[in-house]
């Protein structure tokens, strides 16, 4: 079965919202790592207690009454909840001291039943893939941005580590120490739309696009109307390619003025 190709603004969605279900926890049966269960009790009468040495065990209290209990493959037990779903992705559960987990559960399309994993190289940050009962949902980060492994959200592809913005976005930024800008930020059209324009910031490229109707002004250095805008034909010359389909271009040094009706973040 192939993955499905989804595209969503919003990457930060859990389990709920995918499967239309919290996944079940499982019982003792599928635990690896027994010792974590030793000298089972309830330190109260009713609630869930992190077991030791082991992130995504924990143990469930009912009138005093204990039972061992074990997340999906993927999820973590989250200590902090106390009547909600237990079970959590790992950027939202503190695992220290309990560094075992069990044994990942992969499929043809996921290495864990659930998790977010990236995809592609650092030539191609833009796409994760979401794995839900272990069928993988691919999905595509908005234009210009990677996405984050640490974090697991979209980002700007030069606040990603193991993404290189230059072969990512297929454009270099001029080189700031030869030219004397060694801070600050600049602005230069794409060589390739009329629509987008890169943002360096200390010699790294943003992709930036302005809004329907609007071209990027060369010589104003932001988003204007249209038939206000003439130099968007002066495009860049070709430096190199940096893969079969992308080029990578030096831009030519324009004035700036450090004034952008572009938000920047």
């Amino acid at each position: 079965m192939s993955p499905r190709e989804l595209w969503t603004k919003n990457t930060n969605f859990m389990v709920l919202a995918t499967s239309g279900k919290y996944p079940s926890t499982t019982k003792r049966s599928y635990l690896i790592f027994t010792a974590a269960f030793q000298n089972l009790s309830c330190p109260e009468k009713n609630g869930r207690f992190a077991v030791a040495s082991q992130c995504d065990a924990y143990i469930e209290c009912k009138d005093g009454i204990p039972e061992q209990m074990l997340c999906p493959d993927g999820l973590l037990f989250n200590p902090n909840v106390r009547y909600n779903y237990p079970c959590g992705y790992p950027i939202d559960v503190d695992c220290e001291g309990r560094p075992n987990r069990q044994l990942a559960q992969s499929t043809d399309e996921c290495p864990h039943q659930y998790g977010y994993f990236k995809l592609g190289d650092e030539r191609d940050c833009g796409k994760f893939m979401t794995c839900v009962e272990g069928r993988a949902h691919i999905f595509h980060c908005p234009e210009g941005l990677a996405y984050s492994s640490e974090f697991y959200r979209c980002d700007w592809p030069d606040q990603v580590p193991d993404c290189n913005p230059e072969e990512f976005l297929g454009f270099r930024c001029p080189n700031y120490l030869d030219k004397g800008h060694q801070y600050g930020f600049s602005f230069y059209p794409s060589p390739h739309d009329c629509q987008r324009y890169y943002l360096c910031i200390n010699g790294r490229p943003r992709l930036q696009i302005c809004g329907a109707g609007k071209l990027f002004s060369k010589l104003k250095n932001i988003c204007d109307d249209a038939e206000n805008v003439t130099d968007w034909m002066q495009f860049l010359e070709p430096l190199a390619l940096s893969s079969e389909h992308k080029r990578t271009v030096v831009p030519q040094s324009i004035s700036v003025d450090n004034n952008t009706q572009e938000s920047i973040d």
